[in-house]
């Protein structure tokens, strides 16, 4: 970026003056479709109308909002005024959604009537919330539509009520996961975001009116970085999408130029692909297997620094001309310049699999305190079991116990309201310490090896990775969409799993089954022997004490959200091994 922009909102000017008629923010089927020049206007009437109902600089403005365009206009209305948007996850019960309200001090929240309900539970042990906008037609009795608002605004900010936020002012706030205690509020300021954008600007191929999607919940930095701070600042256009479950669907009808995704979503399209692959023919499914085995020995062969011998490169290049360039098309995924995943671990087996077929997938590690990024690995250059390097103008190194310490201008500003946890993690020299423990290859190479909190300690003192571990298992098996290893004070580990939907219903198909629930599969006597023949070659990647015992598979599915899962599918530890307590310790009782 050539005179880069200090602060959101001057980048937010320079996209705007730079290509005023260019696709912004549009909705997956059309019926909104928003030029930066046409969402400025927008912005700045909401502004205006904010401003005269007493939102001032630093002010902060909860957004209660699925993936919708009016996101990106709330937020960026809120932004242009000094003050401090903030998004609220809509799984929140009443309580955690009023406890992150009162926390930020939220003045003005923006709903959309879907979460209606629980906001007004959640809203009347918010005394301090002054004003309700919401965004589609009919308004509450103490609130006014966003229509309403913009219509009130329509003559703009004038050039006295528009009060630039400088650098050090806070840009968001992200509310990290309370599952073993309060949320915490992560503050980040003006120069966090345009230091990642600054980054990854020189690792990653950013073009103008390039294309992603928003699908993620805008309450996660992952979200909110990757489809929003950084298509403002690149001039990206935005494809909403108000329902993740549709991801998938939705990929051919935007073609992405970037797309990240958790690992959870990589999973279920290689899940699809190979359903496919063994509903095909015999002859035909054994030449699709060839190919892929081919094209993973090149992978495998490339990684290890090895030539490729030229029949497989020629055999690699044939299978792609024929059959993955297909596939790439297929998933709306061959204008892609690059893939990322993040947010939690991915199995090595999905990595392998993806750059087998021409999608070269590198992880990009990094924290709400980090702004959502500290390392990845640029194009041509990735190392599978990785996640990179560190991004330019990111330090990083490791603490005595392997802990990773990340310093740098992405750094966040502290904890809201919690000067003591912020010095438990950040300090006078501005090292942040992230939680994970690591370990740091001879070029510099990051590798994340588990959550310090969540490493298992057995019965006899070994230490043990239990996301190493989940990530052998469903790499192992591909029946599999979530794993939960225990073990910590045990004898031996014992896994909780859950079937991938996609994956067992094709491998009930395929053995002449008709079942009608997930819960009937779970039960079914030649699945459960699949599982286990899949943790037994699992079990023979894994070192002896690593190794599962017994494993119970969990009837139904977990969704995201839930009682098991984040938002964005992480496993939620605590509460799995609460709610399934019983069904764990028969695991040892036998």
């Amino acid at each position: 970026m050539s005179a880069t922009p200090q602060t959101l909102t001057a980048a937010f000017r320079r996209t705007v003056e730079s290509c005023p008629d260019a696709l912004a923010v549009r909705t997956l089927d059309g019926t909104v479709a928003l030029t930066w020049a046409r969402l400025a206007q927008r912005v700045d009437a909401v502004a205006a109308a904010m401003r005269r109902r007493g939102v001032r600089r630093g002010d902060t403005v909860a957004l209660l909002l699925s993936n919708r365009p009016e996101f990106h206009i709330a937020d960026l209305a809120a932004v242009r005024l000094g003050a401090v948007p903030f998004s609220v996850y809509a799984t929140l019960p009443p309580e955690q959604m009023a406890y992150v309200m009162r926390d930020a001090q939220a003045r003005i929240a923006v709903v959309e009537c879907g979460f209606l309900e629980t906001f007004r539970a959640a809203r009347r042990s918010v005394p301090h919330l002054e004003l309700v906008i919401v965004v589609d037609d009919d308004a509450p009795d103490d609130g006014v539509t966003l229509a309403a608002l913009e219509h009130e605004g329509r003559e703009g900010l004038s050039s006295e009520a528009a009060l630039e936020p400088e650098p050090e002012d806070l840009v968001t706030l992200i509310y990290t996961s309370g599952t073993t205690g309060p949320p915490k509020g992560v503050q980040l300021t003006h120069r966090n975001v345009l230091a990642l954008a600054r980054a990854l600007e020189q690792v990653v191929p950013f073009e103008r009116r390039g294309r992603v999607v928003s699908w993620l919940p805008a309450a996660h930095i992952a979200e909110r970085a990757a489809h929003h701070y950084l298509p403002v600042i690149f001039g990206l256009s935005v494809t909403t999408l108000p329902n993740p479950r549709d991801i998938v669907a939705a990929l051919p009808r935007v073609r992405p130029t970037w797309f990240f995704a958790v690992p959870r979503i990589w999973e279920k399209i290689k899940a699809g692909l190979e359903a496919r692959i063994m509903g095909l023919p015999d002859e035909q499914r054994r030449q699709v297997e060839e190919a892929l085995s081919a094209a993973r020995e090149k992978v495998r062969l490339e990684q290890a620094g090895q030539p490729v011998p030229p029949a497989i490169a020629a055999h690699v290049a044939r299978a792609d001309e024929a059959l993955f360039a297909g596939w790439r098309a297929m998933l709306g995924l061959d204008e892609v310049r690059v893939v990322n995943v993040g947010a939690a671990p991915t199995p090595r087996d999905v990595l392998e699999f993806f750059h087998a077929m021409g999608l070269p997938l590198s992880e990009i590690w990094g924290l709400s305190e980090t702004t959502g990024g500290a390392t990845t690995a640029p194009p041509g250059k990735i190392r599978i079991g990785t996640v990179g390097l560190p991004l330019p103008g990111i330090e990083i190194r490791l603490a005595e116990d392997g802990e990773v310490l990340v310093r740098g201008d992405t750094v966040m500003a502290g904890y809201r309201n919690l000067p003591e946890k912020t010095r438990e993690v950040l300090s006078p020299e501005g090292w942040l310490a992230t939680g994970d423990i690591g370990a740091i290859d001879a070029d510099g190479y990051l590798r994340i090896v588990d959550r310090k909190k969540e490493i298992i300690i057995n019965a006899a003192g070994k230490n043990m990775s239990p996301a190493n571990i989940e990530s052998t298992l469903k790499g192992a098996c591909a029946l599999l969409g979530q794993a939960v290893v225990i073990g910590d004070g045990r004898p031996y580990n014992t896994a909780l799993v859950v079937l991938d939907p996609d994956a067992a219903f094709a491998w009930a198909a395929r053995h002449g089954l008709e079942p009608r629930s997930l819960e009937e599969l779970a039960r079914e006597p030649a699945l459960v022997e699949a599982v286990r023949v899949g943790v037994e070659a699992a079990n023979a990647r894994l070192a002896r004490v690593e190794q599962i015992r017994r494993f119970h598979i969990v009837p139904g599915e977990w969704m995201p959200g839930g009682d098991e899962l984040t938002p964005t599918m992480k496993l939620k530890r605590r509460p799995i091994l609460e709610k399934y307590a019983r069904e764990i310790e028969a695991l040892y009782a036998q």
